[in-house]
């Protein structure tokens, strides 16, 4: 594995990080302030094909390999958390599955959509089925060479937004995660209703809502891959994903980090700037270890990826470190700032709350470590 970034990566690296220093950077907390990313701002990465990075550009997309995606993601992240979810969750599981398990029919219909200029939404989650998705209850019964969808979904992100829905109905109540498939479904359609967003301690900039199917009718060309087959597609999505959260986590640490070492260098204490006090330079060090750490998980769960070896378990090491590491450093960032990092005029407040999600979603952190350890005990240790 090479850990230096091609000449191609550091122009993307630094073409998305002035794009988002110019572009988003000074809205970044009124987004979160105001509770909305507006469409004007996913228009611009959608410019820049950041809406079609894992799709081949005879899709219509740029290709980029997961390094080049987790790059990306890192980078958005570093000024809206908010924004880089949506994208992340666009790009992993909502349009690389369409790619990866549609006919052909089905992504020359959807995916030069996806790649242009609308989001994707993926919709697994229910009231009572999280962690647990194989527990969904959400149905889809065939009728007339469709089918009919009922139930309730939560936690989607780019709900709102969203001009096509992934979603996983059970079509099968007998046979378990065997009996659960997933549909393409349009913003719009009929029976499909959105509910409002929620009110959210961070992130507030990505729209998160619940839907309800109500006798919802969809056509049977609009599931994807074969019936029985959703699980199988969610979870593969999922594994994606979790290297997308890795990196957006990445990004929280970084910017809180920066903000820590700066703040501290210009604040007096006792005589001298915080940054001559011991106690202060071990944090800034223990926050620059954990920032190496998750980059170089990161990095090894996306190179596998492009290599096309196994990488769900490296994925899960990736996302689970990367997102406790985000909570601890947005933390201490507060702290190095003391009563000034606890109010809304400095941005490590927005870090902290937008950090704390990211050990829930796409997987707690307890489902990243089933995940590990019933991997390992099945393959063996990695060497």
């Amino acid at each position: 594995m090479r850990y230096d970034l091609s000449d191609d990566q550091i122009l993307i690296r630094d073409t998305v990080r002035t794009l988002c220093r110019a572009e988003f950077a000074p809205h970044a907390e009124r987004w979160d302030r105001e509770a909305i990313v507006p469409r004007e701002a996913v228009a611009k990465l959608a410019e820049h094909g950041f809406l079609g990075m894992a799709i081949p550009e005879e899709w219509g997309g740029v290709g980029y390999d997961a390094r080049t995606v987790a790059l990306v993601i890192e980078e958005i992240a570093r000024v809206s958390a908010a924004l880089a979810i949506m994208v992340s969750v666009h790009n992993s599981v909502g349009a690389v599955p369409v790619l990866r398990y549609g006919t052909e029919e089905q992504k020359r219909r959807f995916l030069p959509r996806l790649v242009s200029k609308e989001l994707s939404a993926f919709s697994i989650s229910e009231p009572d089925a999280g962690s647990d998705a194989g527990h969904l209850h959400a149905t889809a019964v065939r009728k007339d060479g469709g089918y009919v969808l009922n139930g309730r979904k939560n936690w989607v992100t780019n709900g709102e937004q969203a001009g096509l829905y992934l979603i996983f109905a059970r079509t099968n109540k007998e046979i378990g995660n065997k009996g659960i498939s997933a549909f393409v479904v349009e913003s719009g359609a009929p029976g499909l209703i959105v509910g409002k967003a929620e009110d959210k301690m961070g992130l507030r900039g990505s729209d998160t809502v619940s839907l309800t199917l109500q006798d919802l009718e969809v056509p049977v060309e609009q599931r994807l891959g074969a019936e029985g087959d959703g699980f199988r597609i969610a979870l593969s999505a999922l594994d994606a994903g979790r290297i997308g959260v890795g990196a957006q986590s990445l990004g929280v640490a970084i910017a809180a980090f920066e903000e820590a070492v700066a703040y501290a260098q210009q604040r007096q204490a006792f005589g001298q700037p915080l940054a001559k006090i011991q106690a202060i330079q071990f944090k800034l060090a223990e926050m620059e270890r954990r920032i190496q750490c998750a980059r170089l998980l990161i990095q090894r769960a996306a190179w596998l990826k492009d290599a096309g070896r196994p990488f769900a378990r490296e994925a899960s090491m990736a996302k689970l470190y990367a997102s406790e590491a985000a909570t601890w450093i947005t933390h201490q960032a507060i702290q190095v700032h003391g009563g000034y990092g606890y109010v809304k005029e400095y941005a490590v407040e927005r870090y902290y709350r937008d950090a704390r999600v990211m050990e829930i979603y796409e997987g707690t952190s307890e489902i990243q470590r089933l995940v590990i350890a019933r991997s390992l005990l099945k393959d063996g240790v990695a060497v």
